[in-house]
């Protein structure tokens, strides 16, 4: 153990590599900075949002900080920054599970097993010093953000707030003595697909409607407060017995209803009612990764104006969410749902869609999707390990 030692220490026998707890803000910069060096000449790679990591790692004001302790670590080489990861221990999730789990995100590393090695040594003894007793990840910094490690589809870039590494990412991680835990699964259709998928569910569709009286709207900007609330009652609902899930806070959906506000566009995102009573949301948002990556991920001064503008030039979403209140499950209500986005996706011009993500112990929704034609064409890992 290195708790009688300075924090800044020299890991034997790798003298060379030299892990650091992030405590400056030259140390913090080194960490946000990273990625640029490391996908540097990688088409795929889009880079984050500079504002928004800062929130997550913990850098800046977060409500996802309220109810966890993080610590992120460098790696340096040569007076070179070289790797980095946060260790996390989300309270809400041991609380909801009854659990000891710590958690690892952020993770980068230059091909070098001597360096993340390292960097998972240092985290993994900074959670258990914390009384934690397995480690999981990649998260960033939960379930309800960016989740899991990419291991098949390098070959086209990710969609909107979903991740992207490295190809050796995973040989890293196993080689520190993590196995996997659960794989997750982004699926892809095109607009011509839209034509069987209907006529097959055209009926149930009618069926539903007429049956349990199910009506649709989209989001309503003029309420947007109060539909943010819904989406949370229903997403905490609805996912509660999911592997791995973790509650959304209250804070934490507001801060992420005001970050997404102006890029949501309301025909994408629609409400099932019975008698007025919300049961049922489908989350759908543009791709503006391709934007993102145009303006380097910073929003100022002038970035935010190519996120909003010309929005009908994105051909590209992401299917988010879909999600049913638990006693209307068997109703069928997730069907009305995604026929309910045919006509505002071919009205927007939208060609290809991602339903991300899957988990693999979801079979209905991924026997839906498959039966629907939409292929799977990513796979993500998360990964643990006992301490």
């Amino acid at each position: 153990m290195y708790r009688d030692l300075p924090w800044a220490f020299t890991l034997r026998p790798m003298a060379e590599v030299r892990i650091i707890p992030v405590s400056s803000r030259r140390e913090q910069r080194e960490f946000l900075d990273l990625p640029w060096q490391l996908y540097r000449g990688d088409a795929n790679w889009v880079p984050p949002l500079r504002l928004e990591q800062q929130g997550l790692v913990g850098f800046r004001r977060h409500p996802f900080h309220q109810d966890s302790d993080t610590q992120a670590f460098i790696a340096q080489r040569d007076g070179e920054t070289c790797g980095r990861v946060l260790a996390i221990v989300n309270h809400t999730h041991n609380r909801w599970h009854n659990d000891t789990l710590g958690f690892f995100g952020f993770f980068e590393s230059i091909d070098d097993r001597n360096v993340s090695t390292s960097l998972f040594r240092a985290a993994c003894e900074w959670l258990s010093e914390r009384g934690m007793t397995e480690v999981r990840g990649p998260t960033n910094p939960s379930i309800n953000y960016e989740w899991g490690l990419l291991t098949e589809g390098f070959d086209s870039p990710p969609m909107f707030m979903m991740t992207y590494n490295r190809t050796y990412y995973p040989e890293l991680i196993e080689a520190a003595g993590f196995q996997k835990a659960h794989d997750l699964y982004a699926y892809w259709g095109h607009v011509d697909m839209l034509g069987s998928m209907s006529e097959k569910h055209r009926m149930i569709d009618e069926g539903i409607r007429e049956r349990f009286g199910v009506k649709l709207r989209p989001l309503d900007r003029k309420r947007f407060r109060s539909d943010v609330n819904m989406f949370l009652h229903i997403y905490n609902q609805a996912l509660s017995g999911t592997w791995g899930f973790v509650p959304l806070s209250e804070a934490e959906v507001h801060t992420l209803g005001g970050q997404l506000r102006h890029l949501i566009v309301p025909e994408l995102t629609l409400v099932a009612e019975v008698d007025g009573k919300p049961i049922g949301v489908i989350f759908g948002l543009l791709d503006y990764n391709g934007r993102i990556r145009e303006m380097d991920g910073r929003l100022f001064p002038f970035g935010f104006l190519k996120l909003l503008t010309r929005r009908k030039e994105i051909k590209r979403m992401r299917v988010v969410s879909a999600n049913v209140l638990p006693e209307f499950q068997n109703w069928g209500v997730g069907i009305t749902l995604a026929r309910g986005l045919i006509d505002p996706v071919l009205k927007h011009g939208v060609e290809e869609a991602e339903f991300s993500w899957v988990l693999e112990s979801n079979d209905l929704s991924r026997k839906t999707l498959e039966k629907a034609g939409a292929k799977r064409y990513k796979t993500y890992r998360l990964y643990q390990k006992e301490l």
